[in-house]
């Protein structure tokens, strides 16, 4: 048995080449996988339960997706839908499609994998010692998973494969893990397992994997003993060190990948240029183990409002971290003075855009920048707090003077009001597994027409 497998994307609303994903059609594939989000861009998308894709971009690609199933007639699968992957977001993923499928006039099965639980559940589990920490992972307690505003458990490719198994014409997964949508049709036919394993991973972000990774598409046949990885792309090759670095991304280990009810081992494969756009790989395993899936939660740590100015007159460009620590400290006292108070109440903090905004303290290069932007956050337990605190330290981070002999400077506000109010501030709050004896008793699958 061989199982071919159409990978237009690393993400639903990233792009793809049109034209590659033509060719990739016209060589037939047996389903059409994509993935749908990640935790990349950190907590607020599952804290929220929203998608960080813009709708229009997400209908467009959709749309362009959804005709491709219809030409070539085979299962179209979306994992972790709407970045991350909650019971709303795979709602708002099925209400696109039955808007589309009604745009082009079709009918369609379409089976909708919820993956979100109930906080309920999970005390239970903690209770029975069915869930286990990572490293690292925060201290867990009943009331901990009751102030979550969304939790949701990565399912596998028996979740996946239940879906499928209905016979439906798009499946709409929640949280899954990258690679189950593409190694679920593989491991139901009888595929190589540690090969079904492998190629997923090296396909979960489309044409990543090539030396063209904005090109998006590719196409992994899969067999009894391995598989081989094309991208579609005229302008894109797949080879042996692009399709074997793809193992470091996002990967703790380059040789294992754990996943619910085992982990493949790569230690063995072999990577083998079948020309000068195919790779071929044997020799992955897959290691049976405990039935287990991964748990994401988020919750709200508090509110934030922003303040951005921008330092230009050099002398304060030089000094820009002296006076952000001059400054920092005289606002502190003039909010507990004022406002009564004190951390942990609040936090202020202040990023050198320019200087050390991405790593702070760990920043280890130096150089003169033209200008350095100043960007102040404030945290709080309310969005009131937050902008008050917000109101209170705007005039002295546009005028507030490195030496008390010089005078008064003026810095530049890029746009009025210059302080921003973003709302509620999220935070991851699980890095757990949890056992299962069922694959899919923590799951719930809805199937239902469209168009």
């Amino acid at each position: 048995m061989s199982t071919r497998v159409l990978v237009p994307s690393g993400v639903l609303g990233l792009g793809f080449d049109r034209a590659a994903l033509s060719r990739g059609l016209g060589l037939k594939p047996d389903i059409i996988a994509i993935d749908g989000g990640s935790t990349d861009s950190g907590p607020w998308s599952l804290g929220a339960g929203e998608s960080k894709y813009s709708r229009a971009a997400t209908k467009s690609e959709w749309r362009t997706l959804m005709q491709a199933r219809a030409e070539a007639g085979v299962p179209l699968i979306i994992g972790t839908a709407g970045t991350c992957g909650a019971d709303a977001t795979v709602d708002w993923m099925y209400a696109l499609t039955a808007e589309i499928a009604a745009e082009l006039g079709m009918t369609l099965k379409v089976a909708r994998l919820y993956c979100q639980q109930p906080a309920e559940r999970l005390v239970q589990a903690l209770e029975a010692g069915q869930i286990t920490p990572l490293t690292p992972a925060p201290e867990i307690s009943a009331d901990a998973l009751r102030a979550m505003t969304n939790i949701v458990a990565l399912g596998g490719v028996e979740q996946v494969q239940a879906a499928l198994a209905t016979g439906a014409d798009i499946v709409i997964c929640g949280r899954v893990t990258d690679t189950a949508t593409i190694a679920a049709l593989p491991l139901a036919r009888g595929d190589h397992a540690g090969a079904a394993w492998h190629g997923a991973k090296i396909a979960e972000c489309g044409a990543l994997c090539s030396t063209n990774p904005t090109s998006g598409v590719i196409m992994v046949d899969f067999d009894t003993t391995g598989f081989t990885v094309e991208a579609m792309a005229e302008t894109a090759l797949c080879t042996p060190h692009s399709v074997s670095a793809h193992m470091l991304y996002e990967n703790s280990d380059p040789f294992q990948l754990y996943e619910p009810g085992g982990y493949l081992d790569v230690r063995g494969a072999r990577y083998t240029a079948l020309d000068a756009r195919r790779v071929r790989v044997e020799g992955s395993t897959w290691v049976p183990g405990a039935y287990t899936v991964k748990l994401e939660g988020a919750r709200a740590a508090g509110y934030q409002t922003t303040i951005l100015a921008v330092l230009r007159q050099q002398h304060y460009v030089t000094n820009a971290q002296i006076w952000a620590d001059k400054l920092h400290a005289y606002l502190t006292g003039q909010i507990t003075e004022r406002m009564g108070l004190t951390p942990p109440d609040y936090t202020l903090e202040f990023r050198l855009i320019g200087t050390n905004g991405a790593l702070g303290s760990l920043e280890n290069r130096t150089g003169q920048p033209v200008e350095v932007g100043v960007l102040g956050i404030v945290t709080a337990a309310s969005q009131a707090l937050a902008s008050e605190i917000g109101k209170l330290i705007n005039p002295f981070v546009l005028h507030y003077p490195l030496t008390e002999d010089e005078e008064l400077p003026t810095f530049a506000f890029p746009y009025s009001p210059a302080t921003t109010d973003r709302g509620p501030l999220y935070e991851f709050a699980l890095n757990h597994i949890l056992a299962l004896d069922d694959p899919m008793s923590a799951f719930r699958l809805t199937v239902s027409e469209v168009g």
